[in-house]
């Protein structure tokens, strides 16, 4: 790989005039230049096409603007695939418009992959972000999203074994502005599955890495996913029920064990993991312990990084 590629960097935008701004401002603010940015319009109604617009004008060598015939609305896979289509670098990377990079995302991730050359994809934490409001109180909220108890950062972990993880609830798919992939990945595993408009988008793709390539897993954070009531995770959130099984996740274990059929997969752990969630999410009683033991964890993870955050 060169020393400086290219990355360009696909960044979806729907109705986000409050935050594109701040997103597109902390990819400028970045300590490595060698990128292009794609902006993808999944149909806009409100001033978020004019600020991108604006910024091609300002930065028509750096910045491209698409949109979907029609301006239509296809769902956030679909438009994360019409950025990766127009991209022209050997790196790709995701940037959701209401979301921010720390300002050594690329410096940092490029250098990983320049030192680990079988890795096809880095990725690592993010941080939950609260405190974008300026509100003390919101700042006591902010914690790390790690990639699961099952992962050891810092390391280069081979196919399955990441998605084998995943389905015994030891390891996350990452944030989707979390990582740095190489170009040839897309051309292995394919694009986000567009069947996903919107939750589960992210899982499907991942598992599909995880699946298939080499991941390097690093210690450091360099994006912060912001929480809002607006953001497609909240409203989910809102709608479903603490203690009934979410109908999304079980399409995703119905697309999973397709995929894993139609990929001729017979790995007896992965094939036992998707059964053994397809049992649970579909069992009313066992979801319901399951979501309990769910909740405590994450209870315990939040104090736990809210300690040593105090702490530094």
């Amino acid at each position: 790989m060169d020393k400086k590629p290219l990355v360009s960097v696909v960044t979806i935008f729907l109705n986000t005039e409050k935050y594109i701004e701040e997103a597109i401002e902390s990819i400028f603010a970045q300590t490595y230049d060698n990128w292009e940015l794609l902006l993808v319009d999944d149909g806009s109604s409100d001033c978020s096409t004019e600020i991108a617009l604006r910024y091609v004008q300002q930065y028509p060598e750096k910045v491209r603007y698409l949109a979907h015939e029609g301006h239509q609305n296809r769902g956030m896979s679909a438009s994360r695939n019409l950025g990766i289509r127009h991209a022209k670098g050997d790196l790709i990377a995701f940037l959701d418009s209401d979301d921010v990079w720390l300002p050594q995302k690329f410096e940092r991730q490029v250098e990983i992959l320049n030192s680990q050359p079988e890795a096809a994809m880095v990725c690592g934490a993010s941080e939950v972000w609260y405190s974008w409001t300026g509100n003390p109180e919101d700042a006591q909220h902010d914690w790390l999203h790690t990639l699961g108890s099952g992962v050891k950062p810092d390391e280069l972990y081979q196919p399955p074994t990441l998605l084998t993880l995943f389905l015994r609830h030891q390891a996350r798919t990452p944030g989707t502005c979390s990582v740095l992939i190489r170009r040839e990945v897309f051309e292995k595993v394919g694009e986000f599955e567009e069947s996903f408009r919107g939750m589960y988008e992210d899982r499907a793709f991942f598992s599909k890495v995880y699946l298939n390539v080499p991941v390097f897993v690093t210690s450091g954070y360099w994006d912060r996913y912001r929480r809002h009531p607006d953001s497609s995770c909240s409203i989910a959130n809102q709608q479903a029920s603490f203690w009934k099984s979410e109908p999304a996740y079980l399409t995703f274990l119905n697309w999973m064990a397709d995929y894993l059929s139609k990929e001729k997969i017979k790995d007896i752990q992965l094939w036992w993991g998707i059964q053994r969630n397809l049992w649970i999410y579909g069992n009313p009683v066992l979801f319901f312990l399951h979501r309990i033991k769910q909740e405590l964890q994450s209870q315990f993870k939040k104090m736990s990084t809210k300690q040593v955050n105090s702490s530094l």
